[in-house]
C-alpha cells in the first residue's frame, strides 16, 4: 500500500480536477456532431459519453507510460513539480472552456509538466526526443490525416447514397453517428483518460510511494477514469456549441464520416502510445466533413481562432506551470499561495460563465459565430461550386418581380 504525504495527497486530487475539467472540456469531441444533427438529445449523449469514457479508461496504459516514463525525467521530478503543472494546464482548460475554444487539454498538461520540469531541473529534464515524436508531431500529423480522411470519407459516402430514399437513408446515418461517437467516447477514455494515470503515476514516483517504471495501480486507473466520466456527463456545452454549430453545419452523413475517421485515428494513436489530442484530431474531421459535401462551409474565422488557441497551449500552460513551480520554492506557504490563486481563479472564471449561460437547453442555439460572413475561402469555394438543378431559375424568380414574370413586355429588375 502506498505512503502518502500530505503534498502527494494534494497532487492526487488537483489531478482527479484536471481530470475532470479535461471531461467537460473534451465532451464536445464525442458528441458535439451527433448533438448539433439531432441524432441524440443532449442529456442522453453525454450520459453515454461518460459511460464509454469511463470503459475507455481501462483498455490500455499506453499512453500513460509515456507520460510517468517518457516526457520527463522521473528522477529530477518532486511532487510540487507536478502540482504547478496541473495548475497551468487547469487554468488553461477554464479559461478556453470559458470563451467556448476547443483547445487540447492534452497540450495543456503537456506544456504545464514541460514548464514545471524545466523550471525546477532546467533543460535537461524534459527529454526532447520523445515530445517531438509523440507528442509534437502526432499534434501536426493528427487533425491533417483526420480532415483529409474525413473529406473523402463524405464525398464517398454521398456517392453512395445519392440513389438512397432520403428519410430512411437520413436516419440510418444518424443511428451510424450514434455508433461512430460511442467509438469515439472510447477511444476518448483510452487516450485521454490515461494521461491523468500518467500524471498521477509519476506524482505517486517522485513522492516514493511506488517504485519507478512501474504501471498505474488499480485504484489510480479506476479514479481517473471517474474522474473523467463525471466531467463528461456535466458537459462542456460551450465547446459542444463551438463544435457543433459554429465550425460548420453538418448533416448526418457528413457527423458519421467526421467521427468514424477521428475515432480511427484516435485509436491508432493511443495503441502507439502517442499522447494524441483529441481535439485537434475530431476538430480536423468536422473541418474536413464540412468541405467533402457539395456547398459545404467551413467558418474559417472560427477555426482562425481555435488554431491560435492550438498554438498558445503548450506555451501559455508552460508559462503558468513555470511561475507556479517558482512560487512553490519558497516552501509550503508558497504551495498553499498557489492553490490558494488556483482555486480563487477557477471560482472567478466559473462566476463570468454565468452572464451568459449555455447548457442543454440551448446548446443548440444560434450563436454569434453562427451569424458571421462565410469568409473569403468559403466564398471562394462556393462561387466555383456549379449549383443544383433549378438553383439559376429560383433565384431568378425571388429577384424578378412576378408582374414581369408572368409579361415578358413589362420592364424587369434583377
Amino acid at each position: 500500500m502506498e505512503s502518502f504525504s500530505l503534498i502527494l495527497a494534494i497532487v492526487v486530487v488537483t489531478a482527479l480536477a484536471f481530470d475532470f475539467t479535461n471531461g467537460f472540456h473534451d465532451t464536445a469531441n464525442a458528441m458535439a456532431t451527433t448533438i448539433s444533427t439531432g441524432a441524440l438529445k443532449p442529456k442522453v449523449a453525454v450520459a453515454m459519453s461518460a459511460v464509454l469514457n469511463l470503459v475507455g479508461a481501462f483498455l490500455s496504459v499506453e499512453v500513460a507510460n509515456t507520460i510517468s516514463k517518457g516526457l520527463v525525467d522521473e528522477a529530477g521530478i518532486r511532487p510540487e513539480v507536478i502540482f504547478a503543472a496541473l495548475v497551468g494546464a487547469i487554468l488553461w482548460n477554464l479559461l478556453t472552456w470559458l470563451v467556448g475554444l476547443p483547445s487540447s487539454s492534452s497540450h495543456a498538461l503537456m506544456g504545464g509538466l514541460i514548464g514545471a520540469a524545466v523550471a525546477s531541473a532546467g533543460l535537461g529534464a524534459v527529454h526532447g526526443d520523445v515530445l517531438v515524436t509523440k507528442v509534437l508531431l502526432p499534434a501536426i500529423a493528427a487533425p491533417l490525416v483526420a480532415g483529409v480522411a474525413a473529406m473523402f470519407a463524405t464525398r464517398l459516402t454521398y456517392r453512395l447514397g445519392r440513389k438512397a430514399d432520403g428519410k430512411a437513408s437520413e436516419k440510418g446515418y444518424r443511428a451510424g453517428q450514434i455508433a461512430s461517437a460511442g467509438l469515439v467516447s472510447l477511444a476518448h477514455g483510452t487516450n485521454d483518460a490515461q494521461k491523468t494515470m500518467g500524471i498521477i503515476t509519476l506524482a505517486l514516483v517522485a513522492g516514493g510511494a511506488v517504485t519507478p517504471d512501474s504501471d498505474p495501480p488499480l485504484w489510480v486507473i479506476l479514479s481517473a477514469g471517474l474522474a473523467i466520466a463525471l466531467g463528461t456527463y456535466l458537459g462542456g456545452w460551450r465547446i459542444i456549441r463551438t463544435m457543433g454549430k459554429g465550425l460548420t453545419d453538418l448533416q448526418p452523413q457528413q457527423g458519421f464520416a467526421a467521427q468514424t475517421s477521428a475515432a480511427t485515428v484516435i485509436l491508432a494513436s493511443s495503441h502507439l502510445g502517442f499522447s494524441l489530442s483529441t481535439t485537434h484530431s475530431v476538430s480536423g474531421s468536422v473541418m474536413g466533413a464540412g468541405l467533402g459535401r457539395k456547398g459545404g462551409v467551413v467558418r474559417w474565422s472560427t477555426a482562425t481562432r481555435m488554431f491560435i488557441a492550438w498554438g498558445l497551449t503548450l506555451p501559455a500552460a508552460a508559462l503558468v506551470a513555470a511561475l507556479a513551480e517558482w512560487v512553490c520554492g519558497f516552501g509550503d506557504w508558497g504551495t498553499a499561495l498557489v492553490a490558494v490563486f488556483l482555486i480563487a481563479s477557477s471560482a472567478a472564471i466559473w462566476k463570468l460563465s454565468r452572464r451568459e449561460v449555455v447548457d442543454h437547453t440551448n446548446v443548440n442555439g444560434t450563436d454569434a459565430a453562427d451569424e458571421e460572413p462565410a469568409g473569403v475561402v468559403t466564398a471562394a469555394m462556393a462561387a466555383v461550386t456549379p449549383p443544383p438543378t433549378g438553383t439559376v431559375t429560383e433565384e431568378l424568380s425571388a429577384t424578378i418581380p412576378a408582374p414581369a414574370l408572368a409579361d415578358p413586355a413589362a420592364p424587369t429588375t434583377v
